[in-house]
């Protein structure tokens, strides 16, 4: 029932977006026709005489048409009380109307009317390309019923535990997991990345991804809204609505502006005697380009970065991104593959190195640490078979404790041994100090160590690069925080040429070194996995998720969440933040100087308000057509057709 009503509600979405574009084209037609008298009319001038009835009459019922729907909403506005500027082309309608000036009322309305049909018709189509995500899902699903019958039923009806069947060129209905089959599936709608993804049983796969080769049975664990691609669609939508501060900074002073501007316009026509003039600075001052400035850059900048799988909860928090002095990684998962490798199995004197990793591996058979996932792997390749578990206890950060045939196990740190008072003196580890680059665990069975295993991670292959363009953008500080030790944490830090790290970290140690950064004076910035990174991602000024595909953890414990894994993204949202606050103020400063030209070459007679209205139009498209450079920004990063 719950995904039903989700569903409506996108139903409901998509009928209001409809509306509004009939009631665009109602609107288009309307003005269109008006504009059509209005040339009558001019074409009668020269038939009947300037000031002849035909003409006057063709003026003024095109002028009534264009005008009608900008006096209305500026009624309607002022009953409401609410302060917008279509009051001012509204008087200097009223007032061209009370001074029998048709073809003047009737040319502002025109103008007016098609600038505005362009902004909405450009809001309409950022609506567009949301629905068109929430079209990528399909309606209908191949349910699995028994062993190999299927039945078509709606996507809204499936539920957690239900299993479907895609077949190639199919979009993926819901989130899942491979319950069968080999595939190909693109999920560059997702993460951004262009390049298809090979599926084997036990895969992840999204809802909105399209499978390319094979036929793939899918157990279905999120459908409806739960699904990433609901969450994606639903944070586009909530980053539209929000604002950044310099936008409640102009919402702030608006109320001001209408007065300031009639109060000029009195003065221009106390002193001329001009109503001409008067209605010219009314028209001209109308600060649509003013308005757009920020919107239409803010959307732009929206639409590029979810091209590239780069997710933004709120606008504010981009435009922090380009103000970031310091980064802080985490480093496993986040700077490096995040999959540990075993590489030494070093077993204390009397022990089998197979017993060794026996012991550790059935310790660790319950967590999700990615050590745990190596030893299981090496474990596997060794065909030995792991015990069940009992009284299985996982420390954050230090270690795993659990019963195998009553024997207690425990594997983690040499500090988390020592604090449960196992003495691990009886291990040699010359070769330990010598090797540059372990991570070690532990392992102590019956409250005795019994010897140490060594672990290696890779760093990301394009790391180096995305450290340097970060430095190259401007951070001063680039930090890599870990639990590894020392050695380990020095080799990753020299390699992708971080500033300093900081090893042997817990999570309260990673929050305490964000917040003396902070302290620093620096503007900080938190890059993690958005697992046992929140506390620190919440701290730093901004907080970015990495991986966030099918992670809700991830998704809401970050300012904005990567979809991929691909680190180059975040010198590209830098640049981006950067180059979005240029487009802005470039905006509002051509706004400014066109008002303020504007109202000087009307108080001079110089500018009539046909003129001006002309002028406003060309001025909205200007500052429009600047801010849609940024829907194009980054496609160098961007090598497959996404949404």
């Amino acid at each position: 029932m719950a995904h039903e009503h989700l569903h409506l509600k996108d139903d409901i979405v998509a009928e209001h977006t409809h509306g509004k574009q009939i009631r665009v084209s109602m609107a288009l037609l309307g003005t269109l026709a008006g504009g059509v008298l209005l040339i009558n009319s001019g074409i009668a001038k020269f038939i009947y005489g300037a000031g002849s009835f035909n003409t006057e009459f063709l003026a003024m019922a095109g002028a009534i048409l264009l005008a009608a729907p900008i006096v209305l909403h500026a009624i309607k506005s002022l009953i409401r009380r609410e302060a917008h500027m279509d009051e001012l082309v509204a008087l200097a309608i009223i007032a061209a109307f009370a001074t029998q000036e048709y073809a003047t009322a009737g040319v502002v309305a025109f103008f007016m009317l098609v600038s505005e049909l362009i902004e909405t018709r450009t809001a309409l189509g950022a609506r567009a390309s949301i629905e068109s995500l929430i079209k990528l899902t399909p309606t209908i699903a191949n349910l699995i019923d028994g062993e190999r019958s299927e039945k078509e039923v709606k996507v809204s009806s499936l539920k957690s535990g239900d299993c479907v069947r895609v077949r190639p060129g199919d979009n993926i209905p819901a989130d899942g997991e491979v319950a069968k089959g080999l595939s190909s599936v693109n999920e560059a709608t997702i993460t951004g990345e262009s390049l298809p993804v090979d599926k084997v049983p036990g895969m992840q796969v999204f809802a909105g991804t399209n499978n390319l080769t094979g036929v793939l049975d899918i157990t279905v664990t999120k459908a409806g809204k739960d699904t990433t691609l609901g969450k994606v669609q639903s944070l586009i939508i909530q980053a539209e609505q929000t604002k950044i501060p310099i936008m409640r900074i102009i919402d702030r002073y608006v109320k001001w502006y209408t007065p300031t501007i009639l109060m000029i316009a009195g003065i221009v026509l106390f002193f001329t005697r001009d109503m001409d003039r008067a209605i010219t600075i009314l028209v001209v001052s109308c600060p649509c380009a003013l308005i757009l400035a920020t919107p239409t850059a803010m959307v732009a900048a929206i639409s590029a970065s979810a091209r590239l799988g780069i997710l933004i909860k709120n606008v504010a928090d981009l435009e922090i991104a380009g103000k970031i002095t310091a980064m802080v990684f985490d480093k496993t998962g986040t700077v490096t593959t995040g999959r540990l490798y075993v590489t030494k199995l070093t077993p204390a004197e009397g022990v089998e190195p197979g017993e060794l990793l026996a012991d550790a591996a059935s310790a660790e058979q319950m967590s999700k640490h990615p050590a745990a996932r190596a030893l299981h792997e090496v474990a596997r390749e060794a065909n030995l078979s792991l015990p069940a578990t009992e009284n299985f206890e996982e420390t954050p950060g230090k270690g795993v404790t659990a019963t195998i045939n009553s024997v207690r196990i425990m594997v983690g740190r040499d500090t988390f041994l020592k604090e449960n008072n196992i003495d691990i003196s009886n291990i040699s580890d010359p070769a330990l100090q010598e090797e540059q680059g372990f991570s070690t665990l532990y392992v102590a069975k019956d409250s005795k160590c019994i010897g140490w295993i060594g672990l290696q991670d890779k760093t990301r292959p394009e790391a180096k690069q995305a450290v340097k363009e970060l430095l190259d953008v401007g951070i001063k500080r680039i930090t890599m925080l870990t639990g590894d030790r020392g050695e380990v944490a020095g080799r990753v830090a020299a390699e992708l040429a971080c500033t300093d790290f900081k090893a042997h970290c817990l999570p309260q140690d990673k929050l305490a070194i964000v917040e003396q950064i902070k302290r620093d004076g620096h503007t900080v910035v938190v890059v993690g996995d958005g697992i046992n990174d929140a506390p620190a991602l919440a701290a730093g000024d901004l907080g970015i998720a990495m991986g966030a595909a099918g992670s809700d953890v991830a998704i809401n414990s970050a300012s904005i969440a990567l979809m991929s894994d691909d680190l180059t993204r975040l010198p590209f949202l830098v640049r981006l933040s950067k180059k979005t606050g240029r487009v802005i103020y470039q905006n509002l400063g051509f706004g400014i100087i066109f008002i303020i030209l504007g109202i000087a070459a009307g108080a001079a007679a110089w500018l009539t308000a046909p003129y001006a209205a002309v002028l406003h139009f060309a001025g909205s498209l200007i500052v429009v057509f600047n801010s849609a450079r940024l829907v194009r920004y980054g496609e160098e990063l961007d090598h497959g057709p996404h949404v």
